[in-house]
């Protein structure tokens, strides 16, 4: 089996060191090839040309934001005549995910552990026994993701992480509830919300003040702590909506609490929750905050959502 690893050199949670013994274990299985990032992009460029040399196996070493240029590079790619088949799942190579980031939500949400060592040794039993299963991606405009979007809130959220971290601030489950503190009460305009959401056949949503998207659940993670504002969402269905209606400190709150809560159910008033979508459009009278998988892409006045189900094969 062929393989690339493609490695982003500024993982967080991996060193030189561990690099070398991942290589080793992963050689004892594979051909492998180790390619490294250099840019932010360059990810998706080596995975496009990956799959168009028809490997078999792409593995990923870093955090969420090196798995989505992975799978938007495979995704995008042109794979040789040999390879066959209805879905991309069966025309390209499939992706295993070693965690190399802080949070590492999509690899945690296939059922690896959180750490490299413990989550390799899974993908190497997962290699030796044959084991991979086919997963669903959520796509915005021409951008694939993997686990979640948001317009609104959540994204101007991680965008002062963004910002905090190339300061020299180091990402902490701290960093980000002071983020999500700051943005809610002095950088939200909570009194006007500005969002529709359109689907095919049905009345649009108007007046929603911040939307989440789930393409998997959990959402993301607080350290240890699960986040689930859509709990139902799944791989193997389509996109989970969470649109709030207003930001009032007393629902805001609910919703937070029911999110972090074990067995996660946010409703009320001000929610709209929508589950199993093919697709849908988000609209905002003024510029919002947009993320993909954890990654700020700037602002946007619409983006059209579809579910792409059986995309592509992991190894977990």
């Amino acid at each position: 089996m062929r393989a690339v690893l493609v490695v982003n050199p500024k993982a967080t949670t991996t060193s030189e060191r561990s690099r070398d013994v991942l290589v080793r274990a992963l050689r004892s299985e594979v051909d492998l090839s180790v390619r490294y990032t250099r840019r932010r992009g360059h990810a998706m460029d080596l995975a496009r040309e990956a799959a168009e040399e028809g490997v078999d196996l792409v593995v990923t070493l870093g955090g969420d934001g090196t798995v989505n240029e992975v799978v938007n590079g495979l995704m995008a790619a042109e794979p040789p005549t040999f390879r066959t088949g209805d879905t991309p799942a069966e025309r390209l190579p499939a992706l295993a995910t070693v965690p190399g980031g802080s949070t590492n939500v999509f690899a945690r949400a296939l059922g690896l552990p959180r750490e490299w060592p413990e989550g390799t040794s899974m993908i190497l039993e997962g290699l030796r026994l044959g084991r991979s299963r086919t997963i669903g991606l959520g796509r915005a405009d021409d951008r694939y993701f993997t686990f979640c979007a948001g317009f609104g809130v959540d994204a101007a959220v991680i965008h002062r992480v963004e910002r905090a971290r190339r300061k020299g601030r180091v990402s902490s489950p701290g960093l980000y509830v002071r983020s999500t503190l700051g943005q809610y009460f002095f950088g939200s305009d909570r009194r006007h919300p500005a969002i529709s959401l359109e689907r095919p056949g049905e009345q649009p949503e108007a007046e929603l003040a911040t939307v989440i998207i789930q393409n998997t659940a959990p959402w993301t993670y607080l350290g240890e702590r699960e986040i689930n504002p859509n709990p139902d969402a799944s791989f193997d269905l389509g996109l989970d909506v969470l649109a709030m209606r207003q930001l009032r400190v007393a629902s805001t709150a609910r919703i937070v609490t029911q999110s972090f809560s074990r067995k996660p159910d946010p409703r009320g008033r001000q929610v709209l929750r929508l589950h199993d979508v093919a697709e849908f459009t988000l609209l905002s009278a003024r510029p919002q905050a947009f993320q993909l998988d954890g990654d700020y892409l700037g602002e946007r006045e619409k983006v059209r959502f579809t579910s792409v189900p059986a995309a592509l094969r992991v190894i977990c």
